[in-house]
């Protein structure tokens, strides 16, 4: 090899070594809502993985479901000087001054999960979520499907108030309510999202509903509260997936079990693999400049009975669920 040739070798080497260098070198702050469900719980862990198969170092925030924990968490970032945020975000509303922060540091923000106010759209690079009003549509449809026609009061479990992905969900379920008028929502409130009190107000529902027998569906913004709804119907005597049908979102393992045991009748999936796309947009945009488009949408998929729910429950109980 003659020396011009050996520079040159050696000139690509080290712009590989580099590149390679540059990826496995990247931090990447993310402010988590907390863990207030099974769904949650696997997004921490699998974005855990997904971070270990890139080589960048993550470090989590737990905020506890507090959204000052969380600006308190991002402004740390900030401080640190870490590469990119990304930011679950508790509540839509709120995010403007610190987001600010971030980018006056030009720091990248990415949005897992949820969305925030359009008054911030230009203050994040990409929001890797799904389509949650899609989501309430998709559950809304197998509930009109399943009831066909048939008169059908439904009570609602909503998740925390303020979130993006609560008011899309009850978004998306209501356009379909509007369009059958055989579906009516008699009762909606908060859950927030956890088990427990998923069954508080489930239990309120039954004791206002004739003992549940006015109940003909239960629509839950996720499965951890139908989870818990199911526990109460079954303490106040009623078959739930019979007496009264069920739909949730999220698909976690748990859910499975239940429409095993034909105590739950569908769910639909959001995946907990947001920080995949993630990291992928940060590290073009780190090392090639690629702006990601503003959206990076994930796909909700419908599971019930027909879809061998235990089989889906073994494929999922090893993601941190």
């Amino acid at each position: 090899m003659n020396l011009k040739a050996l520079f040159a070798a050696s000139a690509t080497a080290a712009l590989l070594l580099a590149t390679s260098a540059s990826a496995a070198e990247l931090t990447v702050g993310f402010s988590q809502i907390g863990s207030e469900s099974g769904w949650r719980a696997a997004e921490t862990s699998v974005s855990k993985s997904e971070a270990t198969k890139r080589k960048i170092n993550l470090k989590i925030a737990d905020a506890q479901q507090k959204q000052e924990n969380q600006i308190k968490a991002i402004r740390s970032f900030i401080a640190q000087g870490v590469d990119a945020i990304f930011l679950a975000p508790v509540v839509a509303s709120g995010w403007d001054a610190v987001l600010k922060e971030a980018k006056e540091a030009k720091i990248p923000v990415v949005l897992l999960d949820r969305d925030i106010d359009p008054s911030g759209k230009d203050l994040y690079l990409t929001a890797v979520t799904s389509d949650s009003v899609h989501e309430g549509a998709v559950a809304g449809e197998w509930l009109a499907k399943t009831v066909a026609g048939k008169d059908c009061n439904v009570v609602e479990l909503q998740g925390t108030v303020g979130a993006s992905v609560a008011t899309n969900r009850k978004k998306g379920f209501d356009s379909v309510v509007a369009k059958n008028a055989n579906l009516k929502v008699v009762r909606s409130q908060t859950g927030d999202f956890t088990r427990a009190k998923g069954k508080e107000v489930m239990e309120s529902f039954i004791k206002a509903e004739n003992g549940g027998k006015s109940i003909c569906a239960v629509y839950a913004h996720n499965d951890d509260m139908m989870v818990g709804a199911i526990q109460a119907m079954k303490e106040a005597g009623l078959k739930p997936g019979k007496d009264i049908l069920t739909v949730s979102i999220d698909a976690v393992p748990d859910i499975f079990k239940a429409i095993a045991a034909g105590e739950a009748n569908a769910t639909v999936e959001l995946t907990p693999n947001m920080a995949g796309p993630a990291f992928d947009a940060i590290v073009a945009f780190k090392e090639k400049g690629t702006v990601p488009p503003k959206w990076i949408q994930t796909e909700s998929k419908l599971y019930t009975s027909a879809d061998e729910p235990m089989k889906v429950y073994d494929s999922k109980k090893g993601l941190g669920y």
